[in-house]
């Protein structure tokens, strides 16, 4: 990978099933995520889904990007910019920053993001994984 190289983008469909599935995997029964009507009532108007659900598809971009790297040394560094709903469609991408070599092998920094269909971000930040000099 070089600087200013895309990384292969993750398209997801956020539904209800899926933040209820997450709900029962992470044992995050936050109603925010799982209760209509106590959703409804907060400053979002309805469910949303987990956080950390959304960042996921980070992790899945960058071990799509650098397999076993990614799952041995990679660390990220994240803001949680606005709410995803169910029913919403986002799509994760990235670019690589900086490439430097180490003592440990070849270091690449990524900008990372989580868009919305609106087009808004959902999620920013940085990725930082370890590869294999070669």
């Amino acid at each position: 990978m070089n600087q200013g190289d895309a990384l292969p983008s993750v398209e997801k469909s956020v539904t209800q099933e899926r933040v209820e599935r997450y709900a029962e995997a992470s044992g995050d029964f936050n109603p925010i995520h799982v209760d209509d009507e106590f959703a409804s009532q907060s400053q979002f108007g309805g469910r949303i889904a987990h956080g950390m659900m959304i960042a996921a598809t980070i992790s899945e971009m960058m071990t799509t990007a650098f397999g076993r790297a990614w799952l041995e040394s990679g660390r990220m560094k994240i803001r949680f910019r606005a709410p995803v709903f169910p029913g919403e469609q986002i799509r994760t991408g990235g670019t690589v920053k900086s490439v430097r070599e180490r003592d440990e092998g070849v270091e690449i920094a990524c900008a990372v993001q989580v868009t919305k269909d609106n087009g808004e971000t959902a999620i920013s930040g940085d990725a930082v994984v370890t590869v294999e000099a070669g």
